[in-house]
């Protein structure tokens, strides 16, 4: 049986959203916080290449106060769905789990998403930004690419939205199979495709709005593949940056003819929307 690593950091919740941004550079799959303790899980092997690296990152954060210990993956899936909560975007947006009972007569939109080890649930700040800016878009009719889909809770959004078709690309094979279940789930099949790959999915592709939650690197390395794809007139919407970050993504844009129209933040993180 497959084991993980998980990574047990003592922080507060703010400094659990900055270091998840800042862990996210290694390939863990998910995250929670919880009770002041924010756990993150990462395969043993690949553990084990990165590890000097993650304590470096860790102390040169100034984080003393962590802990590894190995998991097996059965085990913490089951902690992971016991901990999963139903997250409401704005009076409009339900994100909850099969094992949630429906709300009798609500009026907003309803994803269902089983809870697995994967980033993407709806429950990260950055989640909530993405799906607020889908609201403010008009995705009726439109082709939609969502770049790292995590779960496919934005792709799935967007096709009950309205959108005409919708490319889910996930570079984790774990988390693009939660993908596919997750289309299942939700009966929007007949207008999301889910791959598993990277940006070099979308080459010779057109699509009107382009997702993509990822984190301030790779989005400024495929900033130039999303406006390439993206029809005149379309929308780039980001997120999973800091407000620090926007000044370098806003140039970045700009040097590919695309100009920021608005922006959404919670906390310390931001979305932006650009418009080339």
């Amino acid at each position: 049986m497959a084991t993980y690593t998980k990574l047990s950091i003592h922080a507060t919740e703010e400094q659990g959203d900055i270091l998840t941004a800042y862990l996210a550079e290694f390939p863990f799959d998910s995250f929670d916080y919880t009770d002041g303790l924010l756990n993150a899980y990462i395969p043993q092997s690949e553990f084990e290449a990165y590890h000097s690296d993650i304590e470096d990152m860790l102390h040169n954060e100034g984080i003393l106060d962590y802990y590894f210990e190995d998991i097996e993956s059965q085990n913490w899936n089951s902690v992971w769905e016991s901990n999963f909560e139903e997250v409401e975007v704005k009076d409009k947006v339900l994100i909850r789990a099969p094992f949630h009972q429906p709300r009798s007569n609500y009026n907003g939109l309803e994803v269902i998403i089983q809870p697995k080890m994967s980033f993407g649930t709806g429950h990260h700040a950055t989640t909530q930004l993405m799906v607020e800016m889908l609201l403010a878009s008009d995705i009726e009719g439109k082709r939609i690419l969502d770049m790292g889909s995590g779960t496919g809770v934005l792709a799935i959004v967007a096709a009950k939205l309205g959108a005409e078709s919708v490319l889910a690309v996930e570079i984790d094979d774990m988390a693009e199979e939660s993908v596919r279940e997750n289309i299942e789930l939700n009966g929007v099949a007949d207008r999301v495709v889910s791959v598993c790959g990277d940006v070099s999915a979308i080459e010779g592709k057109e699509f009107d709005i382009v997702l993509a939650n990822i984190n301030r690197n790779v989005l400024l390395a495929d900033m130039e593949a999303y406006a390439t794809t993206l029809s005149k007139g379309g929308e780039l919407i980001i997120s999973g940056f800091f407000e620090e970050d926007i000044p370098l993504l806003t140039k970045r844009a700009k040097s590919l003819k695309m100009k920021k129209t608005s922006e959404l933040s919670c906390n310390e993180w931001r979305a932006v929307k650009f418009i080339k």
